[in-house]
Protein backbone atom coordinates (compact mmCIF):
# COMPACT_ATOMS: atom_id res chain seq x y z
CA UNK A 1 0.00 0.00 0.00
CA UNK A 2 1.39 3.37 -1.02
CA UNK A 3 1.50 6.17 1.52
CA UNK A 4 2.83 9.70 1.28
CA UNK A 5 3.64 11.14 4.69
CA UNK A 6 4.23 14.86 4.94
CA UNK A 7 5.99 16.88 7.59
CA UNK A 8 7.52 20.30 8.10
CA UNK A 9 4.60 22.70 8.08
CA UNK A 10 4.02 25.31 10.74
CA UNK A 11 3.81 28.99 11.58
CA UNK A 12 6.45 31.40 10.38
CA UNK A 13 6.79 35.17 10.03
CA UNK A 14 6.93 36.97 6.70
CA UNK A 15 10.36 36.52 5.16
CA UNK A 16 11.01 33.30 7.02
CA UNK A 17 11.69 29.80 5.72
CA UNK A 18 10.26 26.32 6.08
CA UNK A 19 11.14 22.98 4.56
CA UNK A 20 8.45 20.45 3.79
CA UNK A 21 9.22 16.75 3.45
CA UNK A 22 7.20 14.04 1.75
CA UNK A 23 8.27 10.45 2.31
CA UNK A 24 6.87 7.67 0.19
CA UNK A 25 6.33 4.15 1.47
CA UNK A 26 5.39 1.30 -0.82
CA UNK A 27 6.35 0.84 -4.45
CA UNK A 28 4.82 2.93 -7.21
CA UNK A 29 4.90 1.40 -10.67
CA UNK A 30 5.79 3.86 -13.41
CA UNK A 31 6.29 6.83 -11.09
CA UNK A 32 6.36 9.88 -13.32
CA UNK A 33 6.61 12.86 -10.99
CA UNK A 34 6.20 14.08 -7.43
CA UNK A 35 5.54 17.50 -6.09
CA UNK A 36 3.27 19.77 -4.13
CA UNK A 37 -0.05 21.44 -4.58
CA UNK A 38 -1.52 23.93 -2.17
CA UNK A 39 -5.05 25.02 -1.38
CA UNK A 40 -6.14 28.02 0.64
CA UNK A 41 -9.68 28.38 2.02
CA UNK A 42 -12.09 29.38 -0.72
CA UNK A 43 -9.50 28.98 -3.46
CA UNK A 44 -8.74 26.34 -6.05
CA UNK A 45 -5.93 23.89 -5.57
CA UNK A 46 -2.75 25.28 -7.13
CA UNK A 47 0.24 23.37 -8.43
CA UNK A 48 3.30 24.72 -6.60
CA UNK A 49 6.27 22.63 -7.71
CA UNK A 50 7.05 19.38 -9.51
CA UNK A 51 10.07 17.19 -9.99
CA UNK A 52 9.81 14.46 -12.61
CA UNK A 53 11.55 11.11 -12.92
CA UNK A 54 14.36 12.72 -14.92
CA UNK A 55 14.95 15.38 -12.29
CA UNK A 56 13.39 18.27 -14.21
CA UNK A 57 11.68 20.78 -11.97
CA UNK A 58 8.82 23.19 -12.59
CA UNK A 59 7.38 25.91 -10.41
CA UNK A 60 4.34 28.13 -10.25
CA UNK A 61 5.23 31.69 -11.23
CA UNK A 62 4.23 32.87 -7.78
CA UNK A 63 7.00 30.84 -6.09
CA UNK A 64 9.82 30.94 -8.66
CA UNK A 65 13.05 32.11 -7.11
CA UNK A 66 11.77 31.46 -3.59
CA UNK A 67 10.91 27.75 -3.48
CA UNK A 68 13.14 24.82 -4.42
CA UNK A 69 12.01 21.24 -4.87
CA UNK A 70 14.49 18.39 -4.56
CA UNK A 71 14.53 14.69 -3.84
CA UNK A 72 16.57 12.02 -2.12
CA UNK A 73 15.91 8.76 -3.96
CA UNK A 74 17.65 6.68 -1.29
CA UNK A 75 15.17 7.99 1.28
CA UNK A 76 12.13 8.04 -1.06
CA UNK A 77 11.68 11.64 0.00
CA UNK A 78 10.87 14.87 -1.79
CA UNK A 79 11.64 18.21 -0.17
CA UNK A 80 10.19 21.66 -0.73
CA UNK A 81 12.44 24.40 0.59
CA UNK A 82 10.40 27.59 0.96
CA UNK A 83 12.26 30.84 1.48
CA UNK A 84 11.16 34.46 1.70
CA UNK A 85 7.68 33.36 2.67
CA UNK A 86 4.76 35.72 2.22
CA UNK A 87 1.32 35.80 3.83
CA UNK A 88 -0.17 34.73 0.50
CA UNK A 89 1.77 31.47 0.79
CA UNK A 90 -0.49 30.52 3.69
CA UNK A 91 -2.23 27.33 2.68
CA UNK A 92 -2.49 23.60 3.18
CA UNK A 93 0.27 21.97 1.15
CA UNK A 94 -0.38 18.55 -0.34
CA UNK A 95 2.32 16.23 -1.57
CA UNK A 96 1.46 14.12 -4.60
CA UNK A 97 2.92 11.33 -6.68
CA UNK A 98 1.77 10.78 -10.25
CA UNK A 99 2.08 7.64 -12.33
CA UNK A 100 1.94 7.26 -16.10
CA UNK A 101 0.18 4.64 -18.21
CA UNK A 102 -2.24 4.70 -16.56
CA UNK A 103 -2.21 8.14 -15.01
CA UNK A 104 -3.01 8.09 -11.29
CA UNK A 105 -2.30 10.45 -8.43
CA UNK A 106 -1.52 9.53 -4.84
CA UNK A 107 -1.96 12.23 -2.20
CA UNK A 108 -0.39 13.03 1.11
CA UNK A 109 -2.46 14.05 4.11
CA UNK A 110 -1.63 17.75 3.78
CA UNK A 111 0.34 20.04 6.05
CA UNK A 112 -0.61 23.56 7.13
CA UNK A 113 1.73 26.43 6.38
CA UNK A 114 0.83 29.76 7.96
CA UNK A 115 2.81 32.92 7.27
CA UNK A 116 2.07 35.81 9.62
CA UNK A 117 2.44 39.42 8.54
Amino acid sequence: QVQLVESGGGLVQTGGSLRLSCTRSGSIFRLDAMGYYRQAPGKQRELVATINSGGTTNYADSVKGRFTISRDNAKNTVYLQMNTLKPEDTSVYYCYARTRLPSYIYWGQGTQVTVSS
